[in-house]
């Protein structure tokens, strides 16, 4: 801790930190290390946001351009002075201001960084890598305490895993009559609308690590026999298009992303963006892509996450608003539910949900094993090879039950807190690397599964939605849960109803396994397309 007094200041609500468990303290960060800190401000608008997207679920409002937005929810020009004064007393060096999504970047070196925020930085030794931390909490002078809402990149840690699985011949099931399918083969089996492509769309990828190669991705459509999507990179916080060439790393990640998403949706624009692994490069990279003005994406597909407990409270609560905006502005979200089971990967033995999935403004997406004849699917099921390599979903113990979910028979948590949170995933589809996707990464021609295909499977159906609307449909969640029933009787949505991933099962209709189930892509559209024009304001 530094020595400077706490005297005049105030602790930052929700920004402890502690050691990764295992992890060993080595040194302390050199004083005269240059880093750079995103500061998020709190919305000057309070809850009205919150407020607003209600009133949009139940009818009475609708979204809000992004000139409405800007005008009721940036940040004000006197808290923005606030933080450049406070910068100049702590010799730190306002680089980017970004009133729309409120967010200020302070760089500076580590000494002058530990005595704004009370705090000391350290290196530490965690497994294979290192990296640098902080324990305890965060202090801001009372001054920035109605201002600040989360202070993010102090710590550097690794925030979030990227959920896919490969291919594994040693684990098949024998005689089970599986087999991998491109993501074309998958959309014909869930009955995607041939005569939409996504034209006139931009979907969103958000990417922690790895990279693509141009070469692999001409080559996979060109094989495919499909145009090869504009594919554009956006670098956030000084992350970059960087593959590594070792296909069994987060390249695997963002080929798989990029192919699937493509794929389903060949006329839409991919924009992947480019973050470090951190709380902060996912944040970033996260408003980056929301208010991103020249790409414009109405669609945003994620396919990394970690436990919502291994999040700060403050970065977990910027992260929210953040999806708050989305909704708001029309911008649908897609998270993979995570690919470790009940538990996420998480060794207490408790069960956990995957964050960003089981935040209530994002469509969690998790993972089926799905069989086919022909053109037809003979059994779809929960995916489940084993603890390790099964699909994410749960109870949330962070988040509680949105109202639109109270009819989906959410159970308690298995945990003993018996909570009755925000139920996720919210759909599903083939996640399976036994049944996974036929995908190209650095040079070689693959198998791959995991709830990380999923997301973007929906985002390109959603593309896809958006083309036939003629505008983008936004956030979704409350429309297929209060309308489940007439959209199952339309069979929008093939209903999984056997299997489990630990402490879940499935059943008839909602589940902590599968969602609502996998999609019946005309049907769905064809119905979503009905109820989005019925959808009216009234006073």
């Amino acid at each position: 801790m530094s020595n400077t007094s706490h005297y005049g200041y105030r602790e930052l609500p929700g920004s402890g930190k502690e050691p990764l468990p295992g992890a060993r303290r080595i040194a302390p960060v050199a004083h005269d290390e240059t880093i750079e800190v995103s500061l998020y401000l709190k919305d000057p608008a309070g809850k009205e946001l919150e407020q607003n997207l209600q009133e949009q679920i139940q009818g009475r409002a609708t979204r809000l351009t992004r000139e409405e937005y800007a005008r009721v929810h940036s940040a004000r020009p006197e808290d923005i002075t606030k933080i450049e004064h406070f910068a100049r007393q702590h010799n730190l060096i306002v680089t980017e201001i970004d009133p729309v999504s409120r967010r200020v970047v302070l760089s500076g070196t580590v000494s002058a960084f530990n005595s704004a925020f009370q705090t000391e930085l350290y290196h530490y030794e965690y497994e294979d890598t290192t990296y640098r931390g902080r324990t305890g909490p965060l202090m801001v002078p009372h001054e920035l305490a109605q201002t600040v809402e989360s202070v993010l990149g102090l710590d550097d840690r690794p925030q979030a895993n990227y959920h896919l699985r490969f291919y594994d011949p040693a684990i098949a099931r024998p005689n089970a009559g599986a087999a991998s399918y491109d993501p074309r083969t998958l959309a014909q089996l869930y009955n995607f609308p041939s005569d939409l492509n996504g034209q006139g769309e931009a979907i969103a990828i958000i990417e922690l690590g790895g990279g693509y190669n141009t070469s692999d991705i001409t080559t996979y459509f060109q094989q495919l026999n499909i145009a090869v999507p504009q594919v554009t990179s956006v670098s956030v916080d000084g992350a970059n298009n960087a593959p590594t060439g070792d296909p069994n790393s987060a390249d695997g990640e963002v080929e798989l992303d990029i192919e699937v998403a493509g794929a389903i949706a060949p006329g839409a624009h991919i924009v992947v963006y480019f973050a470090p692994n951190t709380d902060r490069g996912f944040v970033d990279a996260i408003t980056t892509a929301i208010h991103d003005t020249t790409n414009r994406p109405s669609v945003i597909s994620i396919s990394w996450g970690s436990a919502e407990d291994q999040w700060t409270d403050q970065s977990r609560q910027t992260m929210d608003q953040a999806f708050q905006a989305a909704a708001s502005l029309g911008v649908t979200v897609c998270a993979a539910a995570g690919d470790s089971g009940s538990s996420d990967g998480a060794t207490d033995g408790q069960a956990h949900v995957d964050f960003p999935a089981a935040d209530p403004y994002v469509m969690g997406c998790g993972g089926t094993r799905l069989e086919a004849s022909g053109q037809q699917i003979t059994s779809e099921v929960v995916w489940n090879e084993g603890a390790s390599s099964a699909t994410g979903g749960g109870v949330s113990e962070k988040f509680a039950l949105p109202s639109w979910q109270a009819n989906a028979n959410v159970p308690p948590s298995a945990n003993p807190s018996k909570f009755v949170g925000r139920g996720v995933p919210d759909v599903s589809g083939d996640a399976d690397p036994q049944t996974g996707y036929k995908v190209r990464v650095d040079g070689q021609d693959m198998v791959i599964g995991g709830t990380s295909a999923v997301a973007p499977l929906w985002a390109g159906l959603l593309a896809l939605l958006n083309q036939r609307l003629g505008q983008s449909a936004g956030f979704l969640n409350a429309t297929l849960y209060q309308n489940y029933q007439g959209l199952q009787q339309n069979n929008a949505f093939h209903d999984i109803t056997q299997g489990n991933n630990g402490a879940y099962s499935a059943g008839s209709g909602w589940d902590a396994c599968s969602g609502l189930g996998s999609p019946n892509g005309s049907n769905l559209i064809n119905e979503l397309y009905t109820l989005l024009h019925k959808q009216q304001v009234t006073p």
